[in-house]
């Protein structure tokens, strides 16, 4: 009767042991399952944050070292200061481009527009502009024309807000041909002149309000 017992006990001792085998090994794929599962997910986070981070080199985009986007001028650059023109670079012009324009104006100025600079027949090869910029400086450059700005000369003109903060507009213009334009075009004209032709464009804007205003 005892070996009956013992043998018994053997046969559901072994029927345990195979019970808790299976029972690791499916926890064990089960595990390895949730793994594989949770890493994917965490790598197409992963991918989802470095494509929205990561910034499209094809967009053209305007910008200045001497102010961020949306932020106030130097008075350096003002009526207030040496009322010379701040540094500008680019990126992204479309290869097809065959020359660029920048308009700088004020919506904020009383009459509704002023006008602080125009320039066009920027060759596209010409990736920044410098302060105190002059076409003549540079053969790369002898090309650009500057236009008739509302201060009723073709050379750029600081902000000089009379009250409150006005917003200035760095606006830069890929174009797919070069303007037939004089310096004695204005905005209006220059506008006219682009009408079908651009490819692209981008605005930079700076902030100024003078003290005590």
């Amino acid at each position: 009767m005892a070996k009956y017992v013992d043998l018994t006990y053997l046969i559901k001792r072994r029927k345990i042991q195979d019970m808790e085998i299976r029972q690791r090994k499916f926890f064990a794929l089960l595990l390895i399952f949730f793994s594989t599962i949770t890493g994917c997910a965490q790598q197409q986070t992963s991918l989802r944050g470095q494509l929205i981070q990561t910034p499209n080199n094809n967009v053209m985009n305007i910008m200045s070292v001497a102010f961020e986007n949306n932020t106030s001028m130097p008075n350096t650059y003002t009526c207030d200061g040496k009322n010379i023109n701040p540094p500008l670079a680019w990126s992204g012009v479309p290869s097809n481009t065959k020359s660029l324009a920048l308009i700088e104006d004020d919506p904020d100025a009383p009459s509704g527009d002023w006008v602080h600079w125009l320039l066009w027949n920027i060759p596209p090869t010409v990736v920044s502009i410098p302060e105190r910029f002059s076409p003549s400086a540079s053969p790369e450059t002898a090309a650009i024309i500057e236009g008739t700005t509302s201060f009723s000369h073709a050379a750029y003109g600081g902000p000089c807000p009379p009250s409150g903060t006005h917003h200035y507009h760095f606006k830069l213009y890929a174009l797919d041909t070069i303007l037939s334009l004089p310096s004695t075009a204005t905005k209006k004209e220059l506008l006219q002149a682009m009408q079908g032709h651009i490819l692209e464009q981008s605005d930079l804007i700076g902030l100024y309000q003078r003290t005590g205003n």
